[in-house]
């Protein structure tokens, strides 16, 4: 099984539309990779005289693959900055942002 780490960082703000903090920029960094090795099951692929031998990864929906093809993304930390609220006026205060 191939796992993939990444770390999560959303940017967070207030609006008009939604006062309640919600996220507007989600970025996502692979920080590792962990392979799984080469495909157990893998599928020969026809098409006219042409034939080729690929991982079962490429060709079957996840839950056929072989465990070296099933891919898991593991959400290694999620962080959030808040930037504040965005729109004409603060929602409050009403002083121009």
């Amino acid at each position: 099984m191939t796992f993939i780490h990444v770390d999560i960082h959303q940017i967070t703000h207030t609006c008009p539309a939604d006062p309640e903090p919600h996220p507007f920029d989600t970025r996502r960094t692979i920080v590792a990779i962990v392979d799984g090795g080469p495909c157990r099951n893998p599928h020969t692929i026809r098409c006219g005289d042409t034939t080729a031998i690929i991982d079962c990864g490429r060709h079957e929906p996840h839950h056929r693959q072989c465990p070296a093809c099933q891919v898991t993304v593991i959400e290694r930390s999620i962080t959030t900055t808040f930037v504040g609220h965005h729109g004409p006026q603060h929602p409050t205060s009403g002083i121009a942002a």
